[in-house]
């Protein structure tokens, strides 16, 4: 929905007065509010129309109103329209800096806590749908081979082969040409068990250890999908009236000690590829039925070669908006900074 003129402003002062205060806005606070220089009758015809248009509500009579889930999405969306050409994006960067990052990332969490006095969420990079490079096969001693895997985002792992005698170079280009020539730019899901026969059959005697490199490989990618989600500031939360009743504030602390529920904002959020800037996700939007009186503000960082993360803000519907996504971007161009300089 896009609201135009003074609809708009009347909407932006009710949502950010609201913020402010917890308190419903009548039309005289709107008129002291605004620069729109409107009468309180006007206000209220138009407060009216936006009560109909079921952005703003009155919650008892004779109260000024607050906004619905609807009027803080028009807000926000208008909000960051404004917002997005100002969000920069992640750089490339290789991840064997990975114990620095890490760190970094925890650092990120309490800063964006501190910063917004609201909790934080922050995730490790994870490669979607990663890929096979490159496999390279070398003797290491008699009883084995050294299986050097590379995966998209060029993360390199090694893990060692066992094998019953040793092979000869001959046999060790072979074995790495089948390799390569078949599993090359394929993700794990699309190794078949039909082209893993047909390569094993190819192998000839050596059909095991083919079967033990796929295996290896297979495990390293799903292990490099694994999330970590790093936590900040969820005592924040018992800050505000209407998150911290004792139901509501405990399910709210549960969700983030049990990392997995976070990990559903997160995965949703990574696999949208329609958005790259910041998303705002109010109420019942959430994915998490125990923060469905939140909101959460998210944004990507990207690091290159589909390896991307997640950095996010979880806080009461009447969270001030403007100043978190102030935050969020100016954390994102630190870290694209950092990066550039990596």
């Amino acid at each position: 929905m896009e609201l135009q003129g003074r609809k708009m402003k009347i909407l932006q002062a009710i949502v950010r007065n609201y913020l402010e205060t917890g308190e419903p806005v009548g039309s005289r606070t709107i008129s002291k509010y605004t620069d729109l220089h409107l009468s309180s009758a006007t206000i209220r015809n138009e407060m009216s129309d936006l009560e109909e248009m079921g952005l703003i509500k009155q919650p008892h009579t004779s109260a000024g109103r607050i906004p619905t889930d609807a009027g803080y999405r028009v807000y926000v969306d208008h909000m960051l329209s404004e917002e997005r050409h100002e969000v920069e994006e992640m750089k490339s960067v290789l991840l064997e800096k990975q114990d620095k990052l890490d760190a970094q990332l925890k650092q990120i969490a309490r800063l964006l806590a501190s910063n917004t006095q609201y909790a934080s969420i922050v995730s490790t990079p994870s490669v979607r749908q990663n890929k096979i490079k490159f496999i390279q096969l070398s003797q290491v001693d008699p009883a084995n081979l050294l299986a050097v895997i590379v995966i998209e985002g060029n993360l390199i792992r090694n893990t060692l082969i066992p094998v019953g005698q040793e092979l000869n170079q001959e046999q060790l280009l072979k074995l790495n040409l089948l390799l390569n020539t078949n599993l090359c730019g394929l993700a794990v899901a699309d190794i078949t068990l039909g082209l893993i026969e047909q390569i094993k059959r190819n192998a000839g005697i050596h059909t095991e250890i083919i079967g033990n490199v796929i295996d290896a490989a297979a495990q390293i990618v799903h292990k490099e999908e694994d999330l970590q989600i790093y936590t900040s500031g969820a005592n924040n939360i018992f800050k505000y009236p209407e998150l911290a009743d004792n139901e509501k504030a405990s399910e709210i602390i549960s969700d983030f000690e049990e990392k997995q529920v976070l990990g559903t904002i997160v995965r949703e959020r990574l696999s949208d590829t329609s958005e790259s800037g910041i998303q705002v996700y109010i109420g019942k939007e959430m994915p998490v039925a125990g923060m469905q009186d939140c909101s959460v503000v998210t944004a990507n960082y990207d690091l290159g070669d589909g390896i991307k993360g997640m950095v996010g803000i979880v806080g009461p519907k009447r969270m001030d908006y403007e100043k978190v996504v102030g935050v969020v971007r100016d954390i994102m161009r630190q870290l694209d900074e950092l990066y550039k300089k990596s």
